[in-house]
């Protein structure tokens, strides 16, 4: 055969390639092949995870609420009792915690609030070494206002405040705040009935987003939250290694933190709240992370930009996340929820991933009872997860370590309820707070308590 009837042959046969598979619908398809394959069962592996974590939200722990006054005669003024008929509310002392690091602008609206409650027998604010009014603006307000020592060699700042605060504290039950949390009427009562229950309560607030991009952003960073640990208030407490809190409001029994050390204990880390959480769930302690979204709002931030840089930072939860959850956790972002996206935005979604964009709709519907006044941002929140998981990665290979002008050293790999040689210090420490922290003497508001 000539090598023209040989190409004549070849091109014959190609030709009726094509027309099979043009008659058969499968022209221009590519051929799936393996790597297709396991990129669809990985997902829907994905999937079923997330539908597992989404349905703990049928049996979650009901939401924090105000205490209701006791009126039977005979009561006190300051007699509780909480929904169910169990004693709580504002009968224990109640000290607030707010550390507080060049927050003049945000602290105002937060003391206004905690001095006005009646359940709360002390404020007291540590000023964490502030460069502007924060200071003078707490004590104007009637807070007792705590001198911070400096930043000792392995601590963070916050932790370190925090620790000072809570030597300073007298109430029976301990309240920590950051200065952007706004406490509404009840909040203290009902965190103090909660500890009937729990040893740790974390809040989970009602966020404060202004503008469209601001709102998306948040509510994408939030999705993936739910995506990774299910909503909050499980009514089971999951593995002190997947335990999450909020440090934005946390209660304790003054006299149990003090015995447990725990923000000496994990004075190293960035993600300070869950660090504290599961060191102190791994001794055992029952940590209860309850929706608060009806007694406390949180305006964390002023724009799309601060909320990619700061939230961004610490949601990967890196320094208290062993790698393989860190992969796993990443894997269930990617493929449950930026890759659906992608794929609609191409055109080319597949049936799984209608399904969990169906999913995502739902929980964005869920979601906007998490927002003090949700828009169109959280509605458009899922267009924007392919760009939450880009930084959620970014944020966990190349991880920042600094925070209001302070750069710290990594941390080391969090291991549940380690103690070690570094411990012994911390006695010294207490000393040294004593002795740095400035002992006013008390506003007459809280002199009158």
């Amino acid at each position: 055969m000539t090598a023209r009837a040989a190409r004549a042959t070849e091109a014959a046969r190609t030709a009726r390639a094509t027309e099979a598979a043009r008659v058969n619908g499968t022209a221009g398809r590519p051929r799936a092949g393996a790597a297709a394959r396991v990129l669809a069962a990985a997902q829907a592996v994905a999937a079923v995870v997330v539908l597992a974590r989404l349905a703990r939200g049928r049996r979650r722990l009901p939401p924090l609420a105000a205490p209701v006054p006791d009126t039977s005669p005979g009561s006190g003024p300051a007699a509780w009792i909480g929904r169910d008929g169990s004693p709580g509310g504002g009968s224990p002392e109640i000290s607030v915690v707010i550390p507080a690091r060049d927050e003049e602008r945000r602290l105002g609206p937060c003391l206004r609030a905690v001095l006005a409650d009646p359940a709360v027998t002390e404020v007291i604010v540590v000023d964490d070494e502030s460069s502007d009014g924060t200071a003078r603006l707490a004590a104007a307000y009637g807070a007792t206002v705590m001198r911070g020592c400096p930043l000792p060699d392995g601590w963070v700042g916050k932790q370190w405040a925090l620790h000072q605060g809570l030597r300073r504290a007298r109430g029976e039950i301990v309240v920590t705040l950051d200065a952007d949390t706004r406490p509404c009427p009840g909040l203290f009562g009902a965190l103090a009935a909660a500890l009937a229950d729990h040893d740790l309560v974390s809040a989970g607030p009602r966020f404060v987003c202004d503008g469209l991009a601001e709102q998306a952003l948040h509510a994408s960073f939030l999705a993936t939250l739910v995506y990774r640990f299910g909503p909050i208030g499980p009514p089971a407490p999951p593995p002190p290694h997947r335990v999450v809190a909020n440090g934005q409001c946390l209660a304790f029994r003054r006299e149990a933190m003090r015995r447990a050390d725990g923000f000496a204990r994990v004075r190293g880390h960035m993600t300070d709240d869950v660090a504290l959480a599961r060191t102190l769930a791994a001794d055992g302690w029952r940590v209860g992370f309850l929706d608060a979204g009806g007694l406390l709002e949180v305006d964390m931030h002023e724009s799309a930009a601060e909320v990619w840089r700061e939230w961004g930072r610490s949601l990967p939860l890196r320094d208290v996340t062993r790698p393989a959850w860190q992969a796993a956790d990443l894997a269930v972002v990617w493929l449950a929820a930026a890759l659906p996206a992608l794929r609609l935005a191409a055109g080319r979604p597949t049936r799984l991933d209608l399904a969990l964009l169906a999913v995502r709709v739902l929980l964005t519907a869920a979601l906007r009872r998490s927002y003090a006044r949700p828009g169109a941002g959280v509605a458009l929140s899922f267009l924007l997860d392919p760009a939450t998981a880009v930084r959620l990665t970014q944020a966990t290979l190349r991880p920042v370590r600094t925070w209001r002008s302070r750069a710290y050293h990594p941390g080391r790999p969090y291991l549940p309820g380690r103690r070690d040689r570094a411990d012994r210090a911390v006695p010294a420490a207490f000393a040294d707070a004593v002795r740095c922290g400035a002992r006013p003497a008390p506003p007459a508001r809280n002199a009158a308590r």
